[in-house]
């Protein structure tokens, strides 16, 4: 009867040894739960409140771009009024040169229109050895030109320059425009280098083919169209 009564001793005993141990493992077992839980509570306060920092951040960038917009937009606006300015301002300077020049060509006109005529020199390729289609100026050219000059240096200030260009009818005839055009000013720049006269007070201009003083059908005849006139006016 004792060994019966020891023997549900002990079982009691190894009973509630059994039950504090897992107990006590439980309350471990959570304790590293709740520590753990705590853990990642803490994390994801962390990544809420960088969250919140990216999204401020977001929203202050945001506000910086529409800044730059309502800014590139106003400088656009400025710009297309500036540009808008200056092509008024282009066109008023334009009908201001336009009104100059025209100004200028009627006071041209009257001035050409008193003027009287004083001597005319002409220069073919008999008295001024123009080749075909040549338009330097010859030796005997620049004679002529020196002599011409020589005559007028009494009173150079009141005379003025008409030089024509003139050409025979061989080649076609934009080119003996040219061609003529280039003669009067070689004779023009002539008058400007050697004997300093006013590039102002020289007039020239091209007839080409346009004005022959003998017919283009004989070799003399193209010969004496190939001149150069120069008027002496005051």
């Amino acid at each position: 009867m004792r060994r019966i009564q020891l023997v549900a001793t002990l079982t009691l005993i190894a009973a509630a040894s059994t039950a504090c141990a897992t107990k006590g493992f439980v309350n471990t077992r959570l304790s590293d739960v709740n520590t753990r839980v705590g853990g990642v509570d803490t994390k994801v306060d962390a990544l809420s409140s960088a969250l919140e920092d990216t999204q401020a951040q977001a929203a202050r960038t945001e506000g910086r771009l529409s800044e730059v917009d309502r800014t590139a937009t106003a400088a656009q606006t400025a710009a297309a009024d500036a540009s808008d300015a200056a092509g008024a301002a282009n066109a008023k300077a334009q009908g201001a040169t336009d009104a100059a020049t025209a100004v200028e060509r009627r006071t041209d006109a009257m001035a050409a229109a008193s003027r009287r005529l004083i001597f005319e020199v002409v220069l073919n390729e008999d008295q001024g050895q123009f080749k075909f289609n040549a338009v330097e100026l010859p030796d005997a050219v620049k004679a002529r030109l020196d002599e011409l000059v020589n005559q007028i240096k009494a009173d150079p200030k009141g005379i003025y320059f008409e030089v024509e260009g003139h050409t025979d009818s061989t080649g076609p005839e934009s080119i003996n425009e040219r061609i003529g055009l280039e003669r009067a000013d070689a004779v023009k720049r002539y008058l400007y280098e050697a004997h300093q006269v006013p590039l102002h007070k020289v007039s020239i201009i091209s007839f080409g083919e346009a004005r022959p003083v003998a017919p283009n059908t004989t070799r003399d005849g193209r010969a004496q169209n190939r001149r150069v006139v120069i008027r002496v006016l005051v």
